[in-house]
């Protein structure tokens, strides 16, 4: 695009993507809103496509290897004042470039897990699922189940609460986590389920086969159908006075036991 500055909101591009802050719109657009410069080079990185990259000056400034590689992808830019940039940003206070990308289509995760998955059910927060989402990549899961009533993971505040990763863990939205969990469970998969009423603690379960975790809302936890079908129902134990921990943290404790389990075998 040539490189004259927007300055205008009333600009028809910019209240375009202004739209994109909605949800509905995103689906309607069928694109994503990618803020800030650590997202922009974890896209660029993971081969990503960009449509339009929109920066300030000082941003381009200050960024001028990123504006290299950005300028050997092609990648569209365009240069907007600081009162545009922050009309189109979500956060209060963007760090100076903000980024449209078209959706890819969805991963299918059709075959048999080899090492850990996670399923998650009707997960409300989008900070929950974006350090899931993180936690998940660090500890090389091989994907992430998110029921169809769960937040949105296309939110711009999952991709921030992933620190990136969220263009490297495959996320799968899914209709059916009972059906998913009962095919991976006839291929052999250890189907894990999350209870407070279980006997068995996390640290007595082996995790050296195939499994998937299942978690539940923040509040309501794993509905009954999935705690019941599940091979092992395990508990994370907690202090005199605590009801429960929050679902990402618990995701994490899970993924890091396995994932010490795999290194000490």
């Amino acid at each position: 695009m040539e490189n004259i500055i927007l300055t205008s909101i009333q600009n028809p591009l910019i209240k375009q993507v202004r739209k994109l802050h909605r949800p509905k719109e995103r689906a309607k657009q069928n694109l994503l809103l990618i803020e800030g410069t650590n997202l922009i080079e974890a896209a660029c990185q993971a081969d990503y496509k960009l449509d339009i990259i929109f920066y300030t000056d000082p941003w381009r400034e200050n960024h001028q290897l990123l504006c290299r590689t950005i300028a050997d992808k092609n990648f569209k830019t365009q240069t907007v004042s600081s009162d545009v940039l922050n009309a189109i940003a979500t956060t209060i206070n963007p760090d100076g470039v903000v980024a449209i990308a078209p959706r890819l289509p969805v991963k299918q995760l059709d075959s048999a897990i080899k090492g850990l998955g996670i399923a998650l059910e009707r997960l409300q927060d989008p900070g929950n699922l974006g350090t899931i989402i993180r936690t998940g990549a660090a500890t090389e899961i091989d994907g992430l189940w998110l029921s169809s009533d769960s937040v949105d993971f296309y939110s711009p505040k999952v991709l921030r609460a992933s620190a990136g990763q969220w263009f490297n863990v495959p996320i799968v939205p899914c209709q059916n986590l009972l059906g998913l969990a009962q095919k991976q469970q006839q291929q052999g998969v250890q189907i894990i389920a999350t209870s407070s009423r279980a006997d068995k603690t996390y640290w007595e379960l082996n995790f050296n086969r195939p499994s998937l975790i299942l978690l539940g809302n923040e509040g309501a936890g794993l509905s009954s159908e999935l705690i019941n079908i599940a091979d092992e129902q395990i508990t994370i134990p907690l202090g005199n006075g605590v009801e429960s921990l929050n679902v990402s943290v618990a995701a994490a404790l899970l993924l890091y036991e396995a994932k010490r389990q795999s290194i000490s075998n």
